[in-house]
């Protein structure tokens, strides 16, 4: 009896790495470019002459995003090695 309820805790922990596995394999594989600005920067970088401009004001814009999603993955994975530690 004992054994079958490890049977199924693995079973378990399989089906959510799986999960994670697909979900990060599709966010990789299906990213959608955004090139979002504010209208101030949008109206400021208007033009035909300000392309490479425009072209650095957006890459900035999605390095500045990027840096809060790698702090939160960080943090959540210190957290799941705490709990893991703790199981």
């Amino acid at each position: 009896m004992f054994s079958s309820e490890k049977r199924k805790k693995k079973k378990e922990k399989r089906r959510i790495g799986l999960g994670v596995y697909f979900y990060i394999l599709c966010s990789l594989f299906f990213s959608f470019s955004s090139y979002a600005q504010c209208a101030m920067c949008r109206a400021a970088l208007a033009g035909e002459d300000n392309k490479n401009q425009a072209q650095a004001v957006n890459d900035g814009i999605v390095y500045l995003m990027i840096i809060p999603y790698v702090l939160v993955a960080g943090i959540g994975y210190a957290v799941y090695r705490m709990k893991k530690k703790k199981l």
